[in-house]
């Protein structure tokens, strides 16, 4: 210690003037060897001046800046705060012991809610800001390890299962799948099955049931024998509707399997007539690639015109330069990813606008070897217009769909197989030649998915068999072919009636309007799947029948049946083509009217036909999850599609997106809306 530094020394002195302010209380008096005072601060020990002629300004603005003294006024502001909610309960007459008391059991559930829900690493615990912010929030809750964190998340995930488990075997519908491929980093594969439904109250619900690994090289056997088994575990194999699967590059052989099992076991409607499908999203991105692929050559060369530019400051800035003085709107340059069409589509519309800049820019330009001739470019914006159509009409709306029932995009489909015809008989050659392709491509396809799509669209109010009738009489030029076709869509929405009857009747036997006053509907029970309810009967549900049963006695005349109503009453009045109709509230309005119909639009109109695809980048594990155990990659990614339910976040739009987080490499997921 210096000489000329003195020890202070704490002295009583009784006949020493009383310290009046309340500074005094976080300040201890000392007097120093040399007979002066100082004030040591009693929370950081730091001395101040204490002299009489020195005031205690200095003090109080210590106090401000001194960092212990926060902590203790937080501490004490978070107990101010605990005993201002407890009067609040008071006076309002609420109890108060759920503001009053701290419950860390409460608060470990909340860590293990965010953790899952935004993806957060497990040892987001250990890092010192997360420490900090949580220490300075809530100097009462204990953190707990990492590994304490990953097991309160599988206990929530557990939680959630059996509530979900609780929920489908509630359900009074069948459900359908989605069975999405994923990858990691490490091209490891996941099966993401996901179940839709509409739930008792008549919402459409959506619910990743399994994030499945699939480790077996004969792929098309390891994802149907998984599908199987998770059939199973969550006891819906005999409620299963139909199966749609886009993803999976063996999804034929996959629908192959799956149909003999459960065929065998007579659990499908139709014995399994409409059990494979394909989404509308997923068929257009088919046809748009088979065109794309017969266009390659000068799709090609436009991009290297485009990768010409953007691979040099220099040349971009000039390329730019010209622009502006020829009097072109700036946008910048699109260079697509080949897999997405939708960014090949933008890449050919941005260049189209700059064509007088990239026929400068070879003027100007020895080095530059990309050129494109007028009749190129001509044969570009035929490809532009022709995708124009193909993203504003039907991608984006197909995206848009707030309800995404089966019914909405029948007639879409419908207009979409019109044009590509009408493209054939195009004046331009390029055009036809590319519209031929697409045609074959969508005719293949539409083949296994027109006729679920178009029974979903005879569900709709609106339209009926009306949009079948019109659209295949144009489309089919033999008349006889139209007719066949309109038909078979008839013959197939009577029978499967038939099916929903034969469990209506299973189930009830009384009701009467589930009957039919025509031959040709089979009242028999097919026995397929059928879900008894009679253990909820009440007495009620004995006598329902009974005014129907009268109104027949008496008229001497069987009563219709609904589906004979439904298709003989007038469509129900539409403002628009695009009215916000909300189609399962109808249903609901109108299940009396048509008990049996309105069974076969819930599990009709839950087909995830109406789903748009995500690409292969969107359906790629981060970092994070890749190099997480594929049991904890399905519990994180369920649980956090479960709970995510509650908070409006969408659990796939979380997975598959990743940004820096502190320490050790680790990343968080963040939604695709920036949440």
């Amino acid at each position: 210690m210096d000489a000329n530094e003195s020890t202070p020394i704490a002295v009583h002195n009784p006949r020493a003037r009383k310290l009046r302010s309340l500074v005094w209380n976080d300040f201890t008096k000392e007097r120093k060897a040399d007979g002066s005072y100082v004030a040591v601060c009693n929370h950081c020990k730091k001395q101040l001046t204490a002299s009489s002629r020195s005031g205690t300004t200095h003090l109080k603005n210590h106090l401000v800046i001194c960092t212990s003294t926060k902590r203790i006024k937080r501490k004490k502001l978070v107990v101010r705060r605990f005993v201002l909610k407890s009067s609040d309960a008071k006076s309002e007459g609420v109890l108060s012991s759920d503001h009053s008391q701290f419950d860390q059991e409460a608060s470990r559930q909340d860590l293990a809610r965010m953790v899952i829900l935004h993806g957060y690493p497990f040892n987001i615990v250990h890092h010192v800001g997360f420490r900090t912010f949580v220490r300075n929030l809530q100097p009462l809750f204990k953190l707990v390890s990492a590994d304490v964190v990953k097991a309160d998340c599988m206990k929530m995930y557990e939680n959630e299962r059996l509530r979900l488990h609780e929920v489908l075997d509630r359900l009074h519908s069948r459900v359908s799948l989605n069975v999405d491929v994923w990858r990691s980093n490490e091209d490891v594969e996941y099966a993401c099955v996901s179940c839709h439904y509409v739930d008792n109250d008549w919402r459409l619900k959506k619910k990743i049931l399994n994030f499945a690994h699939v480790g077996c090289p004969e792929k098309e056997q390891e994802i149907s024998k998984i599908i199987l088994e998770k059939l199973q575990e969550w006891n819906i194999d005999g409620k299963l509707c139909s199966i749609v699967l886009d993803n999976c590059s063996t999804s034929d052989l996959v629908a192959s399997e799956l149909l003999g099992s459960l065929r065998m076991k007579g659990f499908l409607i139709s014995n399994g007539d409409l059990f494979y499908a394909r989404s509308c999203g997923h068929l257009l991105n088919l046809v748009v690639q088979k065109g794309l692929e017969s266009a390659c050559e000068i799709i090609d060369r436009v991009r290297a015109c485009v990768q010409n530019v953007k691979s040099s400051q220099d040349r971009l800035a000039r390329f730019q330069k010209d622009a502006e003085q020829m009097g072109i709107p700036q946008k910048p340059l699109v260079l697509d990813a080949p897999a997405s069409w939708p960014s090949t589509y933008f890449m050919l519309e941005t260049a189209c606008q700059y064509q007088e800049a990239f026929k400068n820019l070879v003027e100007n330009d020895v080095e530059n070897t990309c050129f494109l001739s007028p009749k190129d470019w001509s044969d570009v914006r035929a490809i532009v217009g022709c995708l124009q159509v193909l993203y504003n009409d039907a991608t984006v709306k197909f995206s848009a769909a707030g309800v995404p029932t089966a019914n909405l995009f029948f007639r879409d489909m419908c207009g979409i197989h019109l044009l590509l015809k009408s493209w054939c008989s195009s004046p331009q050659l390029f055009v036809a030649s590319m519209a031929k392709e697409m045609l074959e491509k969508f005719e293949q396809y539409w083949d296994l998915t027109r006729t679920p799509m178009a029974i979903a669209s005879v569900l709709d109010p609106r339209y009926k068999m009306k949009p079948v009738e019109y659209f295949f009489n144009r489309i089919y030029d033999d008349a006889s072919e139209a007719k066949t076709k309109i038909d078979n869509v008839r013959d197939s929405f009577v029978n499967q009636y038939n099916e929903y009857i034969g469990q209506s009747a299973n189930s009830s036997k009384n009701q009467a309007s589930y009957g039919g006053n025509s031959s040709s509907y089979d009242g028999a029970d097919h026995g397929n799947g059928a879900e008894c309810k009679s253990s909820r009967i009440t007495l009620s549900d004995t006598q329902r029948g009974l005014d129907q049963y009268l109104k027949e006695m008496s008229s001497g005349h069987p009563a219709r049946s609904d589906l004979d109503m439904y298709l003989e009453e007038a469509v129900h009045p539409s403002k628009s083509l695009d009215d916000n109709f909300d189609i399962l509230a109808w249903w609901k309005y109108n299940a009396a009217k048509y008990p049996a119909l309105s069974m076969m639009a819930r599990d009709i109109l839950a087909i995830p036909i109406s789903v748009v695809p995500l690409d292969s980048e969107a359906r790629s594990l981060n970092h994070y999850l890749s190099a997480t155990d594929a049991v904890i990659v399905e519990c994180l990614i369920c649980a956090q599609d479960w709970i995510g339910d509650e908070t409006e976040v969408n659990a796939l739009a979380l997975v598959s997106s990743a940004a820096s987080f502190e320490g050790h490499g680790d990343e968080c997921l963040l939604p695709a809306d920036g949440d």
